[in-house]
């Protein structure tokens, strides 16, 4: 996997001071509570990579001037800051941002930097000798399937308070499926999704997502289960090649909302995906989804997934990250450290 990301370098974004992160090609899990900046990472992991796969869309792969503004507008869409300078960590005086986003195939790697003074341009430290062919793919919170008809144009025409990771997104969920010499590869990877889900995804011709069901005809996806409405966006995404073979997914808490039957199927479907190419990246603070991964992970047929896991805590003003390959590498982790304490509560008044 030589453009699967291998590392990411940060000084002084958002809530991080110096930190270096080395992932795996496969599963990466950040661990941590909230405000520890767990989206912060998905967000300018992903944000550098679309920049990169957006270039050679635009044509603008060389142009070291075309990458400063690209850089610099996307951060901006995506992270809904006042200005770009607000996303350098908050000290007294003038402050420099730096991030260096290392691949397995050093030519795509790419390093930029700014000030807290920054508006609208960034400096290239390093540009990239070669551009990502394929736009990584960004699951927020919550699902996107019933907001997707219309919302493109809505957000292209209209001032709408949503970042642009949602607009990236939904343009993937509305391209054709894939057709020809793939489409048995993409009836493979879609067999364990299905059977998951107990249908097949289909957009109809309203711009809308149904759930086709043997024996029960079609039903409007909107209507079912929030963790049934994830795993359709992630069979969509399957189906039009977003997530087929190869790629990146950033899920930013992809077990918020469910219960704990349909977190156990989206473990699977994670770790499915992991096994046929794609480099996951999920930011969680759910112990279930935790232990639900671990145990899929010792299954024979999981056991060779490369994974890293991260936890995030705050110390002072700023995160640390704690990284390894298992999570029982990790002597810090917020979500295990209160289950012991609530396990011992109980002892006590027993």
């Amino acid at each position: 996997m030589k453009k699967s990301l291998s590392a990411l370098t940060i000084r002084n974004f958002t809530v991080f001071q110096d930190e270096r992160l080395v992932f795996a090609p496969q599963l990466n899990v950040i661990v941590g509570e909230n405000g520890t900046g767990k989206s912060h990472l998905l967000k300018l992991a992903y944000t550098l990579l679309a920049v990169s796969a957006e270039a050679g869309k635009t044509g603008s792969t060389s142009a070291k001037g075309a990458w400063q503004t690209d850089i610099a507008g996307k951060l901006v869409r995506v992270f809904r800051p006042d200005g770009l300078g607000r996303l350098v960590r908050r000290r007294q005086g003038r402050e420099k941002c730096e991030v260096r986003a290392e691949f397995v195939d050093t030519r795509f790697g790419l390093a930029v930097s700014f000030s807290s003074l920054s508006k609208t341009e960034v400096v290239i430290e390093q540009l990239p000798g070669a551009i990502l062919e394929k736009m990584p793919v960004f699951l927020p919170t919550r699902e996107l399937l019933t907001l997707y008809p219309n919302f493109v144009s809505m957000y292209e025409n209209y001032y709408l308070e949503f970042e642009e990771t949602y607009r990236d997104t939904c343009l993937l969920l509305g391209a054709p499926a894939v057709k020809g010499p793939r489409e048995s590869r993409v009836r493979t990877v879609l067999g364990p999704l299905e059977q998951a889900m107990g249908g097949q995804v289909v957009l109809d011709k309203n711009g809308r997502f149904d759930l086709t069901t043997p024996g029960a005809g079609v039903m409007g996806v909107p209507r079912g289960a929030e963790g049934l409405r994830k795993l359709a966006m992630l069979s969509r995404l399957v189906a039009t090649g977003s997530l087929l073979d190869s790629g990146y997914l950033f899920w930013d808490e992809p077990d918020a909302n469910l219960n704990p039957r349909l977190v156990r199927k989206v473990a699977g479907a994670i770790l499915e995906l992991c096994a046929n190419g794609i480099q996951v990246f999920i930011a969680t603070h759910s112990l279930f989804l935790l232990r639900e991964l671990e145990i899929l992970l010792q299954g024979r047929d999981r056991k060779q997934l490369e994974t890293r896991f991260f936890s995030l805590s705050l110390h002072d003003d700023a995160t640390r990250v704690e990284q390894g390959d298992r999570l029982d590498d990790l002597a810090t982790i917020a979500s295990l450290d209160e289950e012991l304490g609530q396990s011992e509560r109980f002892l006590q008044q027993t």
